[in-house]
């Protein structure tokens, strides 16, 4: 019988461990049966708390799917666009790295779903695709269209835009996420995020050197 009390480490591990636990409830619930369908009581349910424990986490549905969001994109974010705004010099080595930590992150499925959700659940629901621009794109987009342009100026690749490039580098992870998920359709060897990253970058780096560069 557990007779921890509630000032002892275990109980806190124990508190410490429910935003996750409403979170990995909440995942399941949006993809099984969308997010306008799922109740903030099911969750709850699924989590094996009581409604009023999960208002103690997250105030509101939303604000669930928004802790999904920081979940899976935070680590991302914090690690790279903090210092892209900075960054002086060619960006083709930035935009590798960012490019191989999504592909290590969204290797695991519950990672890979929130990106997934938010694209199934957007066209119907704006304020959806606001959170996640607000969350997401609000710092990304800036960080990297600044990393992209300063790299023009500096001789560092060709002239490109800035926005038109950012489009380019995300395009194709994007699309080959949504052919796998959403579609069934897989390379041979599988969904191999890693190797289509460096098909990838082989490809848009040739593509970003200056002009008359072996």
């Amino acid at each position: 019988m557990d007779t921890a009390e509630p000032n002892t480490p275990k109980f806190r591990r124990r508190a410490e461990a429910r935003p996750d636990e409403v979170l990995d409830a909440a995942l399941d619930l949006f993809i099984e049966q969308g997010f306008a369908q799922t109740k903030v009581e099911q969750i709850a349910r699924k989590a094996g708390l009581s409604k009023g424990a999960v208002y103690l986490y997250f105030p509101s549905k939303m604000a669930i799917l928004e802790g999904l969001v920081a979940r899976a994109i935070g680590p991302i974010t914090g690690q790279v666009f903090s210092a892209l705004s900075a960054y002086k010099g060619d960006p083709r080595p930035i935009i590798g790295q960012f490019m191989r930590m999504m592909a290590k992150a969204m290797t695991d499925p519950k990672t890979r779903a929130v990106p997934l959700l938010v694209l199934h659940e957007a066209p119907g629901a704006p304020e959806i695709a606001a959170m996640f621009r607000r969350a997401v794109l609000d710092h990304s987009v800036p960080a990297l269209r600044a990393l992209i342009a300063q790299g023009v100026e500096g001789g560092h690749i060709r002239a490109v835009d800035p926005d038109l490039t950012i489009r380019t580098i995300m395009g194709p992870f994007l699309g080959h996420l949504l052919m796998s998920d959403l579609f069934g359709i897989e390379p041979e060897g599988g969904i191999a995020l890693d190797q289509l990253v460096e098909n990838h970058l082989s490809i848009l780096f040739a593509g970003l050197a200056p002009e008359g560069a072996s």
